[in-house]
């Protein structure tokens, strides 16, 4: 008797041991994920924020039947969840059952109070199963569940922005960039460092925060605040739109950048889409033209070619040159100007303010072939502007040897035979307005880690690309072709504006269509401020619209006017 009621006691103590080992435990572990930064534009708009989602899961089987309506009704209440779906879905399913995967964070902290009130309400009761033999009781539970990427400002700034991708991780959602700024800044924009909270739990699993818990820092991706002013920019966009309609063009595109410092104020183009919604028509618009689209420029590249004259000291502005009536015999090809001169004879710097094709290609023989070839490239032409953007395309030039044949040395000098970007040649204008020296375009201007530590992009060190006395001369050209010349419609009183038109074919097939690309590239200036502007008009087909000066130059005014609206640029009657 006492061997067998010894053996029970051992064997009581086993099964409550055992028992034990089948209850919660006390200790429990919460992960609260870190997100992605964001993007804020210069006047302090969110461009893209992180959301933080969380998933609601219930197991059905701890519902008492008899308040089910009730679990429903409140449920539904706290987080607008359609209620006749709420309950088919906990009727169709026996045990764990997960309600929702897309709570944001104001409603998740409802149904984190709501979980309490149930419990005080009896609405869960403990479950005990008859295969196990265990009894458990869980309740709502709310856990995070990843982030969802959101674009307040919807459709502007796109494709600068870029858009992300989603990314499913051991039950995680998280995002990762694709294309913009959210690609070339992913490193910078990852979140970091996750939180993990370890402590006691209450009874609806929340853990209790006390000296015994036990808490990592939670470290999340670098807010990235760019140099982009986000209403000119909405200005400038409802601009492009406008005149793509009234045009008729494939795509027009503008920026306005800080002659000094290549800061960008704005990037538009007419081609957007939205980041939360891309659809299959959006594809075209997803890449950002004014880097990833490589042309021939056309006229505009005659200023580059006259400063680089000037430079090497080949001509001098007042030299005179012959345009022949406007049509020039060069080996076998034929040139001709567009806009006919009165005179047979005009100086040099008119064959750039009336923008001659004749003229240009005889200036472009007094440089050597390596002072040519050299010269583009010192403008930034086959290379990266350094843009902070992905996908950047080089554009081409011939090839020195090439450089040789006076027939690519006039088409060159005019703007055909090459291909460039329209980043490239905004780039090559800012070095006019810029006394001479090069400078890359950007757009993030600093980081900043939770709203305290900025940290400032290193900009690489200016270059002298030609003397600040041609530069000097050049602008005067410029403003004379506005004054005078091709850009007449470009000219706003009280402002220093200069720039060049330019008109150029589209190559289709081995020889040039009857499509064009129009273009107005130059500076706009007040007393203290310089900015180079750009406007680029692909494909007009609007009838007779497709010169520049009926296209690019009103939306380069345009543009100037916008610019004084917001009191960026400030005109002054002493300017002149």
């Amino acid at each position: 008797m006492v061997g067998l009621g010894f053996i029970i006691f051992i064997a009581t103590l086993f099964y409550w041991a055992q028992i034990d080992r089948r209850l919660p435990r006390l200790t429990y572990k919460e992960q609260v994920y870190a997100t992605r930064g964001n993007i804020t534009s210069r006047d302090n708009f969110k461009i893209a924020s992180s959301k933080k989602l969380y998933k609601v899961s219930i197991n059905t089987k701890n519902i008492d039947p008899e308040k089910l309506d009730l679990f429903v009704n409140l449920y539904s209440l706290y987080s607008g969840d359609d209620k006749k779906k709420v309950k088919k879905k906990v009727l169709s399913r026996k045990g764990y059952l997960v309600l929702s995967y897309n709570i944001d964070s104001k409603n998740a902290n409802h149904l984190q109070t709501l979980a309490r009130k149930l419990y005080r309400l009896g609405v869960f009761k403990t479950y005990h199963d008859p295969k196990t033999g265990i009894s458990f009781l869980h309740g709502l539970s709310v856990v995070q569940s990843g982030e969802r990427r959101v674009y307040p400002v919807v459709k502007t700034l796109t494709p600068v922005v870029g858009y992300v991708k989603k990314i499913e991780k051991d039950g995680i959602t998280k995002v990762a960039g694709v294309k913009g700024l959210e690609r070339y800044y992913e490193d910078r924009l990852l979140s970091i460092q996750d939180t993990m909270t370890v402590g006691s739990r209450d009874i609806s699993n929340t853990i209790i925060l006390n000296r015994d818990s036990v808490s990592s820092r939670r470290v999340d991706g670098l807010d990235i605040h760019i140099t982009i002013h986000l209403k000119l920019q909405k200005l400038i966009e409802d601009l492009t739109d406008e005149y793509k309609k009234k045009l008729d063009a494939k795509e027009i595109i503008v920026a306005v950048m800080n002659s000094k410092n290549g800061a960008l104020l704005s990037l538009a183009t007419s081609n957007r889409y939205n980041p939360d919604l891309i659809r299959k028509k959006d594809y075209p618009n997803l890449n950002v033209s004014a880097i990833e689209y490589a042309y021939e420029p056309g006229s505009v590249m005659k200023a580059i070619t006259f400063a680089l004259l000037l430079k090497e000291k080949k001509i001098n502005p007042y030299d005179l040159v012959r345009i022949y009536g406007g049509t020039y015999k060069l080996g076998r090809k034929t040139i001709r100007d567009i806009h006919k001169s009165k005179s047979e004879w005009i100086s040099a710097e008119d064959v750039l303010v009336y923008s001659s094709n004749v003229g240009t290609a005889q200036l472009a023989q007094k440089l050597d072939s390596v002072e040519f070839y050299q010269g583009l490239k010192d403008f930034g032409f086959t290379k990266k502007t350094q843009i902070d953007l992905p996908y950047e395309k080089t554009g081409s030039i011939p090839s020195l040897r090439r450089f040789k044949s006076k027939t690519y040395k006039a088409t060159v000098g005019y703007g055909y035979g090459m291909t460039a970007t329209f980043m490239q040649i905004l780039k090559a204008y800012n070095v006019i307005n810029n006394n001479g020296r090069i400078v890359s375009p950007y757009i993030a201007s600093y980081f900043q880690e939770d709203n305290s530590k900025k940290y400032y992009v290193r900009r690489d060190t200016e270059k002298e690309v030609i003397p600040v006395s041609v530069s000097k001369r050049m602008k005067q050209i410029l403003i004379k072709a506005v004054k005078k010349g091709t850009g007449k419609k470009a000219d706003v009183d009280g402002l220093i504006i200069g720039g060049k038109t330019g008109t150029a074919h589209i190559a289709e097939g081995g020889s040039y269509a009857k499509r064009y690309n129009s273009s107005f590239f130059g500076f706009a200036n007040d007393k203290k401020n310089s900015f180079t502007l750009g406007v680029l008009v692909i494909e007009p087909k609007k009838k007779y619209h497709y010169f520049s000066s009926m296209n690019a130059v009103p939306i380069y005014k345009e543009v100037v006017m916008r610019l004084i609206e917001e009191g960026i640029l400030v005109p002054n009657s002493t300017l002149k």
